[in-house]
């Protein structure tokens, strides 16, 4: 899988943004139940695509009270085979853009590209969870929601795909103007010697740690 597309920190605007909605949390056991994306030329929406995922399985009650599907709506709905195929099509060679993607929703797409065709997907990808934590070094909370909020940007329908996308859209195009007039506390945060991306602290078992947030393709540490 070293053909893989890789994670990029920095502000493009031509991307399609996209989010999913699974059966749970974990990227080897659970399903897609809902795929969306947005796609922007020159900072400004130009498609959008959404489907509802048939995952050949029970929706757990945990899943459906956080993104309000339940398994009759899916019921007709396509498998993720052809969903995916579709999504992909609606993607093309564009960077693609979410939140939390590098350790999640990437992963559902890796993992079932390669199960059903082999392929490896060689998009590279931005994850707007790492930006934010680079642009916003100091805020307490980064879930999607949260900086929606902090952009006063509406977070009506969230944990819903598309409007998922809708609202991070608007936050990544945020996060663009943050790179390009970087704040003061932004400014002070320290450099990989390696790759050039910022550090940020992290806790690890042997305590608090400086770590590229180029992870996974940089893996470079240095003690905090």
């Amino acid at each position: 899988m070293d053909d893989k597309g890789k994670l990029l920190n920095k502000y493009v605007s031509d991307y399609v943004v996209f989010d999913l909605e699974t059966t749970g949390v974990s990227a080897n056991y659970d399903e897609v139940i809902e795929i969306s994306a947005i796609k922007v030329a020159g900072g400004k929406v130009i498609d959008e695509f959404s489907t509802l995922v048939n995952p050949g399985r029970h929706i757990s009650d945990e899943a459906s009270i956080v993104n309000g599907i339940y398994d009759d709506m899916v019921a007709d709905a396509p498998d993720f085979e052809t969903a995916l195929a579709d999504f992909l099509k609606f993607v093309g060679n564009s960077i693609m853009v979410g939140h939390n993607i590098a350790s999640f929703d990437m992963k559902f797409i890796w993992r079932d590209a390669e199960k059903y065709w082999g392929l490896v997907i060689e998009n590279d990808y931005i994850d707007t969870l790492k930006l934010a934590r680079m642009c916003l070094p100091n805020r307490r909370g980064y879930r999607l929601v949260d900086l929606a909020e902090h952009y006063n940007i509406s977070s009506d329908g969230a944990h819903r795909a598309l409007n998922d996308c809708r609202m991070n859209q608007k936050v990544f195009e945020k996060l663009g103007e943050e790179l390009a007039h970087p704040s003061e506390e932004a400014m002070k945060l320290p450099k990989c010697p390696k790759c050039g991306n910022v550090l940020q602290k992290r806790n690890g078992r042997f305590g608090e740690f400086w770590g590229c947030t180029g992870y996974p393709d940089c893996r470079f540490t240095k003690n905090a």
